[in-house]
């Protein structure tokens, strides 16, 4: 690692420590980087935001794509003080930045009260024995949405 990509990953575990102390949320920050340049940056916001999504990775891709004026990361690496969960993972994916690096890892995440195991699992079960049940209801109205999704000509694809 070099020393730059150093001093991103200090910024984005300064990030986490400050959101922290600033009762945000928990101990997670995140800093995104084009051309070694910061256009994005986020901290665990969800105690502050009452929205459960608001984790410093997708708090972090907001910023970026906003200041981006787009909806990818294309050419960007992602420096983020923990091991992405599932949904910040399916987000960095969604987003498509060329690399992501981070600190703690999920075994340290989760001795500190952040155990995302159960989602890992939970995937991997039937629908119905899931612990939120899951039931698909009117698929073919909706199919039609998406068969009209095909058929538009000006779409934008992402």
């Amino acid at each position: 690692m070099t020393e730059k990509q150093k001093s991103f990953m200090k910024m984005a575990i300064d990030l986490s420590r400050s959101g922290m102390n600033e009762g945000k949320g928990g101990p997670f920050g995140c800093v995104i980087v084009k051309d070694e340049k910061v256009i994005g940056i986020g901290s665990n916001s969800v105690l502050a935001t009452n929205d459960p999504t608001a984790h410093a990775e997708v708090v972090a891709i907001r910023d970026a794509c906003k200041n981006l004026g787009h909806f990818q990361l294309d050419g960007c690496e992602v420096y983020t003080s923990c091991e992405p969960c599932p949904m910040c993972l399916g987000a960095i994916y969604w987003a498509r930045p060329s690399k992501v690096f981070y600190a703690n890892n999920k075994v340290d995440a989760a001795k500190a009260g952040f155990d995302d195991q159960f989602i890992y699992e939970e995937i991997e079960l039937e629908n119905q024995n899931r612990r939120i049940p899951f039931q698909e209801l009117m698929r073919n109205e909706a199919k039609a949405v998406f068969e009209e999704w095909i058929e538009k000509e000006n779409k934008t694809l992402y």
